[in-house]
């Protein structure tokens, strides 16, 4: 699908803790002034009102009616369903709100919710990393093609998406991907979040700088110690995204295990992504003992920096020969280089999420016809 050229309009909506902010886009482009209200997160009427109030804001700006509403919603959710269960930034949500059906029945038009982080790997993989990726194979003149993409997201908490053949992942209990609640390689008995996220960042900086966690810079400004763009504790800040890379790394060995395809990293830390993404590939690429101490690859594939010019021009190139048919003097190109690659999100992480949105309706729409 083209989805670039399709006149079909869906409504939007970036559902925050403390604001709602409505649009609508057709093809690549938003197509109306977004419009933004308060959330109202602890009174369900209150904010059920901000809600139709927004879509019928936007509604009002545009010169056809939509096909349908596609937006992310902060979970746990009976996604498919469009069933809410939100306990933290939503508190109104709690014990399941059938916010989708209520949508539906309100506009006449179909409603489709999920999650954030899995809309904004279904950004990347229709417009983003994956078809770079794959770009710059079919330019090089490789055989090798990716079909499969992880995504995780770095800010507040530590959220992931797994797209599949151009299909999004949700599972069975719309509970695919929930990587922030894997073992926390540093603290194994916590859960992975507590050592990949912006506090994260800032506890481990304290630390290391001997600072009360009250006087922690933002995790932008420690990225510019880090980086010696600013006065501070240059070593504190390299050693908290280094901490911050380690969780990550081994959090991202065990999904991409059962996985296999690329890795694309959003959210607001992923601009910290030059100090962060050594340690993520020191522990992918790292080693696993056996019980009597033998040394085995962490991970069967071999794990690139996308970013890093020289380490991107081996992954595009692989290990290609020709091989021959037995029986037969043809030959068929082979490339024997298992490899995953590990890239900064190339859509604005807002971007993608709507992106994947849109397509996300649009497709489940010709599922239908």
């Amino acid at each position: 699908m083209d989805y670039q050229s399709d006149q079909r309009i869906v409504l939007t909506l970036d559902a925050g803790g403390t604001n709602f902010v409505f649009s609508a886009m057709q093809g690549k482009n938003e197509v109306v002034t977004p419009v933004r209200l308060p959330a109202h997160a602890k009174d369900l009427d209150k904010s059920l009102d901000s809600m139709v109030q927004g879509f019928r804001s936007v509604m009002s700006q545009l010169d056809e009616k939509p096909v349908a509403i596609s937006f992310a919603f902060p979970g746990p959710a009976d996604y498919p369903n469009g069933i809410i269960d939100n306990m933290g930034n939503l508190p109104a949500y709690a014990g399941g709100v059938a916010l989708g059906a209520f949508l539906e029945e309100t506009f006449g038009v179909p409603v489709f919710i999920n999650n954030d982080g899995d809309l904004f790997v279904y950004g990347e993989a229709i417009g983003g990393l994956l078809p770079k990726v794959n770009r710059m194979l079919e330019e090089a003149g490789s055989p090798k093609r990716f079909n499969k993409l992880f995504g995780i997201t770095l800010g507040t908490g530590f959220g992931a998406g797994i797209v599949a053949d151009g299909q999004l992942y949700l599972g069975d209990n719309s509970a695919a991907g929930e990587i922030w609640i894997t073992r926390n390689k540093r603290h194994p008995k916590c859960f992975a979040e507590e050592g990949v996220s912006i506090r994260a960042v800032q506890g481990s900086y304290a630390r290391a700088a001997g600072l009360d966690p009250a006087d922690v810079p933002s995790p932008k400004d420690i990225y510019q110690i880090g980086q010696g763009q600013q006065p501070g504790n240059k070593a504190a800040a390299l050693q908290a995204f280094a901490e911050l890379g380690e969780v990550i790394g081994d959090a991202l060995a065990n999904a991409i295990t059962l996985m296999d395809g690329l890795i694309v990293i959003g959210g607001g830390l992923a601009n910290a992504y030059p100090l962060f993404i050594d340690a993520i590939l020191k522990e992918m690429n790292g080693t696993i003992e056996s019980y009597k101490g033998e040394k085995l690859p962490r991970i069967v594939q071999k794990c690139y920096d996308l970013e890093n010019k020289e380490a991107c021009a081996h992954f595009i190139k692989g290990r290609v020969k020709q091989i021959t048919i037995p029986g037969t003097h043809k030959t068929m190109p082979y490339d024997s280089l298992k490899r995953l690659g590990i890239g900064h999100a190339v859509l604005d992480t807002s971007e993608a999420v709507s992106i994947g949105a849109y397509v996300y309706a649009l497709n489940q729409l010709d599922a239908r016809s």
